[in-house]
């Protein structure tokens, strides 16, 4: 708004509408269930967006919409949460949606369509979107070309850049961890890396619990991480080059690695979890908003983006479940850093 000082943390990225089902469980392949249906707002990008301004940041995003309901309401809806928003309309696209199951336990798959979010480009963006920025934040739900623009523009203005690489997508460009100041990967996502990085691969063979024995099944990501010490996290979060990276471990909280070391921050014990769904977006907007209330303090940032994930999956959905500034400062109190 004219006038108005430019917003300490800008995330570009993605808005979906959320179609979401609950249910007792998961369908197999070929079987009906019953669910419940309910529709939000949602997408990584604006997530991340609607967290970072609800614990208090000034928030600006920027994301292509397409030229129908969806749309509408992405606009109004930002409006209410009092984010600056700059929506590129793609009229030949329609606003991007997410297919969301969550079963009893609040687990969650989902199926994306981008729509709209796949035809934005880096032109879209001009630098006075980004200028006077602290941190710059982007995923992988729109495009790639974006993120490279967005970050070149963040480097050129001094802004902080954070990078959470979900969806890992299989066309990942690494060089754009040289320009990541922050990456934020989970445990998936954190895998995926290692075997597209080079030098990550060597590690990995060394730390894997079947590097001694081919033949042997190859465990799910979230298995091998938490068969891997933290050392050998830490190293393989060196070998991918961002001056820091901070691997989200669900239940164990997250590790902080950098140059001089790392610390671990643990997770919040004796939450009610109803729908975890939201929870990754929740820390990296929370995170963001750290940075910017802790002045670049990574663990004390870190130890916030907790807090504001802990908090996230205690309610359903995905925009809805981001938890407001007062009530972070109530959980924080009960629950002060280590």
């Amino acid at each position: 708004m004219a006038g108005s000082p430019p917003p300490s943390v800008v995330v570009i990225g993605s808005y979906n509408q959320d179609l979401t089902w609950r249910c007792e469980s998961f369908p197999v392949p070929g079987e009906t269930i019953f669910g419940r249906f309910v529709t939000g707002p949602g997408g990584k990008g604006s997530n991340q967006a609607v967290a970072a301004a609800r614990a208090g940041a000034a928030t600006r995003f920027i994301g292509a919409v397409g030229n129908d309901v969806f749309g509408a309401q992405a606009a109004a809806f930002h409006r209410t949460e009092g984010i600056d928003s700059h929506f590129i309309v793609k009229a030949r696209h329609p606003t991007g949606t997410a297919g969301i199951l969550v079963n009893r336990p609040g687990q969650n798959e989902i199926v994306v369509a981008p729509g709209a979010n796949a035809a934005i480009r880096p032109a879209d963006v001009p630098e006075r979107l980004i200028r006077g920025a602290r941190v710059v934040v982007c995923q992988n739900e729109t495009t790639l070309e974006m993120n490279a623009r967005a970050f070149a523009l963040a480097r050129a203005v001094g802004a902080l850049t954070v990078l959470n690489p979900a969806p890992m997508r299989a066309d990942f460009d690494r060089r754009l961890l040289a320009t990541t100041d922050v990456l934020i990967p989970n445990e998936t996502e954190f895998s995926a890396l290692t075997r597209l990085l080079p030098a990550c691969r060597i590690i990995a063979r060394a730390g894997s619990p079947v590097a001694h024995n081919p033949a042997a099944r190859q465990p799910a990501a979230e298995e091998w991480m938490q068969k891997l010490p933290d050392p050998v996290l830490h190293a393989l979060a060196r070998a991918m080059g961002p001056a820091t990276v901070i691997v989200t471990l669900g239940e164990r909280g997250c590790l902080v690695s950098q140059a001089d070391g790392y610390f671990c921050v643990p997770a919040f014990k004796g939450i009610r979890v109803v729908d975890t769904t939201g929870a990754g977006d929740a820390f990296v907007g929370g995170f963001a908003a750290g940075l910017v209330r802790f002045d670049g303090d990574m663990r004390r940032a870190a130890h916030f983006a907790n807090a504001v994930a802990a908090l996230s999956v205690t309610k359903a959905g995905t925009a809805p479940s981001m938890p407001s500034a007062p009530a972070i400062a109530r959980f924080l109190k009960r629950h002060p850093a280590i």
